[in-house]
């Protein structure tokens, strides 16, 4: 882990594009600002669990498989495989 110390309104650059400012201090309490494009999730530890923890319970639902579809007819031809003829061996 990479711990730096900042004053207020003084700044973290993460990846170019990603701006971290100290706004205020409050006793025990530090406000940040966050600067990210908006395709990067910004969120508190705490709510990234949750999350987290819900996309799991999601995923380990036991929900049944969608039914597959029965074969239409003009599927079933496309599948079968046409009967081996035997072609005659040598010249005729």
């Amino acid at each position: 882990m990479l711990v730096l110390s900042r004053k207020v309104n003084e700044n973290i650059v993460i990846d170019g594009r990603i701006v971290v400012k100290v706004v205020r201090t409050e006793g025990n309490f530090v406000k940040l600002g966050i600067e990210a494009p908006a395709d990067v999730p910004v969120h508190r530890q705490e709510i990234y669990d949750e999350i987290q923890k819900n996309n799991q319970a999601a995923l380990s639902t036991g929900r049944p498989a969608a039914p597959r579809l029965p074969a239409t007819k003009a599927q079933a031809k496309t599948t079968e495989r046409p009967p081996e003829t035997k072609t005659p061996e040598g010249p005729p």
